[in-house]
């Protein structure tokens, strides 16, 4: 299955933004128009969200976690709640907190289309446009925090992992392709492959094709009791 970030996304994607920091949403929404995005609705909380968003007819919504009226759990709840009421929507969550509760419920669905990036963590807008498109793609992008959050929430369930075996599914659950994770551990592509097959073979994960199979492998084995 090709990598999501290769997929050419259209021109007009429709983005329904949610962020109480008005700066920010506008230069977002700034961002969103460089990008050749078309920013259907930006609001500073999350009240009547699947509602907005249908009526906005958006590709992906951008929530931040913490919204009005308590700015506590509002946004990501809001992504929860869209994720089941209208799971054609790619959700792409921005947020200086990692709630791994939430987190964990939100990419239980084993779906793709989802992503949860750190504000201070992304280094440049066009990271920021990839993930957006790797998202409206039916990709998942996941911040390395955000992956190691979920990792250590519950006690360890890959004890049968060798630690490069670790590293692997760690840089799968960040979403990066075969090539990506060879180049970053500094092995073999081939070698990438046998270290995948035997994660896959250890979790008793089914052969499905899936390419967000990889992605969640970490997360499904989190849930396990």
């Amino acid at each position: 299955m090709a990598d999501p970030r290769t997929e050419t996304t259209d021109a007009g994607l429709r983005v329904v933004l949610v962020e109480d920091s008005v700066l920010l949403r506008e230069g977002l929404v700034r961002l969103f128009d460089e990008a050749g995005y078309v920013t259907a609705g930006a609001f500073g909380d999350a009240d009547d969200i699947v509602a907005r968003v249908r009526g906005a007819e958006a590709d992906v919504a951008i929530l931040d976690v913490r919204l009005p009226p308590t700015f506590r759990d509002e946004g990501i709840k809001a992504a929860i709640r869209l994720r089941a009421e209208a799971p054609e929507v790619g959700i792409l969550v921005l947020s200086q907190y990692v709630e791994g509760l939430y987190a964990r419920e939100l990419l239980a669905g084993g779906d793709g289309g989802i992503g949860y990036l750190l504000k201070d963590r992304v280094t440049s807008l066009d990271e920021f446009t990839d993930a957006v498109r790797r998202v409206n793609g039916g990709g998942t992008v996941l911040d390395p925090l955000v992956v190691r959050e979920l990792l250590a929430a519950r006690p360890d369930p890959l004890e049968r992992l060798t630690p490069r075996e670790r590293d692997v599914l760690e840089l799968m659950a960040e979403g990066r392709s075969n090539a990506s994770i060879a180049e970053r551990l500094f092995i073999g592509v081939g070698a990438v492959e046998k270290n995948i097959s035997s994660i896959f073979a250890k979790l008793g994960l089914e052969e499905t094709g899936s390419e967000h199979r990889r992605v969640l492998a970490v997360l499904a084995f989190t849930q396990r009791s």
